[in-house]
């Protein structure tokens, strides 16, 4: 089996830096130009399934991403991104920055990270995240496919810590994903093993995700 775990493309909230979590925001143009760039580099990969956030962020990621082909296309929440409550829609950037000093751990340390109201912590995400890629690595009848899973930042760490087993304090590994960044992850006897991380397939210039 094996898995390409894509973050999906830019919307206007991630170029203003505001905070999405689970609030439903489109692709903005520029986030639909890096997802068909990178549908032409992902061609020649014949994907048997797509497991997709239901947020349209990641949703049309991956419908562009499978543009032309007949590939089935499955929603599960537990690719949503983390539930960040009453603090969704406020701006993290450095210049702009409209949250609590506490959130500063969201980057630098989330094994000490308290979720806001109505949000979750890092070992919600972990645990919702690693029951989707266990189930999914035990499927005998996907051990000869190629799998598409387009999901959002916070939530392909979270895959990726599980993978890695890593401790939540390790939890950004190599950092935010770049917006359409694939990881390719092979799967051998239900065991996961990370190929490549955070491949790009545009020479477009994105900001970090925390300027």
């Amino acid at each position: 089996m094996k898995l390409y775990i894509v973050r999906h493309g830019e919307t206007q909230w991630n170029k203003a830096r505001k905070i999405q979590g689970q609030v439903d925001i489109p692709l903005n143009e520029f986030g639909r130009t890096l997802a068909k760039k990178t549908a032409k580099g992902l061609a020649d990969i014949n994907f048997d399934l797509c497991y997709t956030s239901p947020l349209i962020r990641a949703r049309e990621t991956a419908e562009l991403i499978l543009a032309g082909r007949t590939t089935q296309i499955i929603e599960d929440a537990r690719l949503e991104e983390m539930a960040f409550g009453e603090y969704e829609g406020r701006c993290c950037s450095k210049k702009g920055w409209e949250l609590p000093e506490e959130f500063r751990r969201f980057f630098d340390g989330p094994d000490q990270y308290q979720a806001p109201k109505g949000g979750e912590d890092f070992a919600q995400v972990k645990k919702r995240t690693g029951e989707f890629l266990c189930e999914l690595c035990k499927k005998k009848e996907f051990e000869n496919s190629n799998i598409l899973i387009a999901t959002h930042g916070a939530a392909l760490a979270g895959l990726l810590n599980n993978i890695k087993g890593k401790s939540l304090a390790e939890y950004w590994g190599e950092g935010v994903h770049k917006n359409c960044a694939v990881t390719e992850v092979e799967v051998v006897d239900g065991q996961p093993r990370i190929i490549s991380e955070n491949v790009v397939y545009y020479d477009d210039e994105v900001e970090p995700w925390e300027e």
